[in-house]
């Protein structure tokens, strides 16, 4: 992977640090606000748990399992083709989950603020964080499919 794949991470870590900050400085704790009705909410909560409070309370494990994240991508990424795609996926992994990382060490919790209701369905309350680890992870099993897993050498 080349630089600007960490110059990408460093950019999601801090743009989700400072839309957390803005939310937690403009509404309360809890507080729904309606930005498309029976769509999109803002509603700050802070979760201690994973998705749908997965483990609630157990920051500690997420702190492990986050550490242990970043390890095997190190590893695995120089395995990887190094391709656009590639980079882009391990741009959002890394920034992902060092977002969240750093709110489960400094807060003891995950700020999250995008709220939907879909079809009566009201989703887990999530982060940008939460959207770069599902578009890294999209972006990689695609990867996968395509053999980009594996440098290939091509004088075979």
């Amino acid at each position: 992977m080349n630089k600007k794949t960490y110059i990408i991470a460093i950019f999601i870590l801090i743009f989700d640090q400072i839309i957390k900050s803005l939310t937690e400085i403009y509404f309360k704790l809890n507080e729904s606000v309606v930005v498309i009705k029976n769509f999109f909410y803002i509603t700050v909560v802070h979760n201690t748990g994973g998705a749908w409070n997965l483990l609630e309370n157990q920051s500690y494990l997420f702190i492990i399992f986050s550490i242990i994240a970043l390890i095997l991508l190190i590893k695995f990424m120089f395995s990887f083709k190094n391709n656009l795609r590639n980079n882009i996926a391990f741009a959002c992994l890394y920034g992902g989950i060092l977002s969240n990382l750093a709110d489960r060490m400094f807060l003891g919790y995950v700020r999250d603020y995008l709220d939907f209701k879909i079809f009566s369905y009201d989703y887990p309350i999530f982060n940008i964080a939460d959207c770069a680890i599902v578009i890294g992870v999209i972006l990689l099993i695609i990867g996968i499919i395509k053999g980009e897993d594996k440098k290939h050498d091509n004088n075979k």
